[in-house]
């Protein structure tokens, strides 16, 4: 494996620091995504580490299947998805999670964000201003 050596200014330093163990995963996720039409093995990258978990690409299935407002509010993973993330946050409680399993978890973590985001917005243009619950 070769080694290489950047320089980064201490602010970005600092920032990447709670990513030290994960650095690689970055770059390699980062490489991939800057030269889009290669493949893994074109880049001399691992398949494992380009390509995402399969419940990123469930939910991506079902945003381009351009669902309904309505779907939207209705949409949850499915059960086999649902298993994996209970596995990955039992192993989390343990302090057992791989480096990759790290990466999962975040990706997870941020699928959560993104699809409660699309869920508000769903819900704001389903029902009019007048129709939703009081606020306290």
């Amino acid at each position: 494996m070769v080694q290489i050596t950047i320089e980064v200014s201490d602010e970005l330093a600092q920032r990447l620091e709670p990513f030290q163990d994960r650095l690689s995963q970055l770059f390699t996720r980062l490489i991939s995504a800057t030269l889009p039409g290669m493949t893994a093995s074109e880049l001399g990258l691992p398949v494992a580490a380009v390509e995402p978990p399969p419940t990123y690409q469930e939910v991506l299935d079902f945003l381009v299947s351009q669902p309904t407002s309505e779907q939207i509010l209705g949409y949850k993973v499915s059960e086999s998805a649902q298993l994996r993330l209970q596995t990955l946050l039992e192993k989390n409680r343990e302090a057992a999670l791989s480096a990759s399993e790290t990466s999962e978890l975040d990706l997870y973590e941020q699928l959560d964000s993104l699809m409660a985001m699309l869920k508000i917005r769903a819900y704001a243009s389903t029902y009019p201003k007048q129709d939703r619950l009081p606020s306290v």
